[in-house]
């Protein structure tokens, strides 16, 4: 944790019990440390589950860190979970490397895929479940089977989809990058204000000098403007699923163009200075 809200409401919803592991922002999010998911891990253990690029804090596993989990996940005989939604946005000469193409985990790695983020078309619902496991495919078949309304047109337009041009990745990739860049050191400019940069994705997790950084989101919106404007961010909070965690921190994310993200930095700079609850 940090981890995307809905694992968690999925995995309720399904009887399944999620245990975090604790991933920190003073080093960016980087990988807990091996003992902390071997202290994790029990004999009702099935898989571990990350986001690679992580939503929400935009941070890409490196190969070194994916192999630690590879020889965990072998040693326990678990499954190796990935949701590589964001991984054709990588940026700093940073490489994604897919669980699928790891040796060893032929018979424990599951992918999670969508066409939603890569091409802008969340409102398809347009997804896949990939592994080379048949006993996995097999079970998850009969779930699949049980929607009894595939979404045809949507499933032709994601086809065409697939044909779009390199180029076209490239030059997001690129305006994301100026992006990043602009939020994460507008973000770091500001006294108290910690922002690591992230090199996935096109989110990022900053931490607030205010006590609760949901209050303080509340605020910007109910009670704050400058020049007539303000902004949302999400609590992180709501990322975590130990209570205490995140409190002082909220996801942006940099979707934005540059003009606005650089008012967006002119906004918080002067509502710290203005909220009641900012620690000084």
């Amino acid at each position: 944790e940090p981890f995307y809200a809905n694992y968690n409401g999925f995995a309720t919803a399904s009887g399944v019990k999620v245990v975090p592991v604790e991933a920190n922002i003073e080093n960016g999010f980087a990988l807990p440390p091996v003992s902390a998911f071997e202290a994790a891990i029990t004999s009702k253990t099935k898989g571990i589950l990350i986001c690679n690029p992580g939503n929400p804090t935009g941070y890409l596993y490196s190969i070194e860190e994916l192999e630690q989990l590879r020889d965990i996940v072998l040693k326990h005989d678990l499954f190796l979970i990935a949701d590589e939604v964001y991984r054709e946005f990588t940026y700093d000469g940073a490489k994604h490397y897919s669980v699928l193409a790891m040796d060893g985990l032929e018979q424990h790695a599951i992918v999670v895929d969508s066409f939603s983020k890569r091409y802008s078309m969340c409102g398809a619902r347009i997804g896949c479940l990939v592994s080379k496991n048949k006993i996995f495919l097999a079970t998850a078949m009969k779930f699949a089977q049980a929607r009894l309304s595939p979404p045809t047109y949507a499933q032709i337009a994601s086809e065409a989809a697939l044909k779009t041009a390199q180029s076209y990745f490239d030059d997001v990739n690129a305006e994301y990058v100026e992006r990043r860049n602009v939020l994460v050191d507008g973000l770091n400019s500001i006294d108290g204000v910690f922002c690591p940069k992230p090199k996935g994705a096109f989110y990022a997790v900053a931490s607030f000098p205010v006590e609760s950084a949901e209050h303080f989101a509340e605020w910007l919106l109910s009670e704050f403007d400058h020049h007539g404007k303000t902004l949302m961010m999400a609590p992180a909070a709501g990322f975590y699923a130990k209570p205490e965690l995140g409190r002082q921190q909220a996801r942006l994310a940099y979707v934005l163009n540059v003009k606005d993200l650089k008012e967006c930095i002119e906004i918080i700079r002067h509502a710290l200075q203005v909220y009641p609850g900012t620690i000084k």
